[in-house]
């Protein structure tokens, strides 16, 4: 199971990555874009996802388009999600109570290379993969 720490950890251990507090809700960001946030569902969605509708912390991860956002809605149903919110929108939620740490690291880590500069994107990948 992963926490709040373990994200925090993921994320500051990334090039140029802040965290910031908004509206009282984490967030990392990466030269000033936004990659993965906490992320409670709101009553619409809670309505809009009735029974189904999970609990638990919830962390919003940017993804790099629609097609790896559809693969991971598919792959693990129990651990990524979605909301009519963001449809359209390349990120995914996660419930951090199901997701592996491996598999948090992986989420965490294309979620900033999503959003990082693609110099900067570059020279992680060269030195890292």
């Amino acid at each position: 199971m992963a926490t709040w720490e373990n994200v925090r950890r993921l994320a500051l251990d990334l090039p140029e990555t802040d965290e910031r507090l908004s509206r009282e809700r984490l967030q990392w960001r990466v030269r000033g874009k936004l990659f993965v946030w906490q992320r409670p569902l709101t009553k619409r969605e809670l309505a809009e996802l009735g029974d189904d509708a999970p609990s638990g912390p919830i962390l919003g991860a940017r993804v790099e388009d629609q097609a790896t956002k559809a693969a991971l809605l598919a792959s693990e149903p129990g651990v990524f999600f979605t909301t009519s919110h963001f449809d359209g929108y390349p990120a995914v939620l996660v419930l951090l109570e199901a997701i592996t740490a491996a598999e948090l690291r992986e989420i965490v880590i294309e979620a900033w290379l999503a959003r990082a500069p693609p110099r900067l994107a570059a020279e992680y990948v060269a030195k890292h993969f």
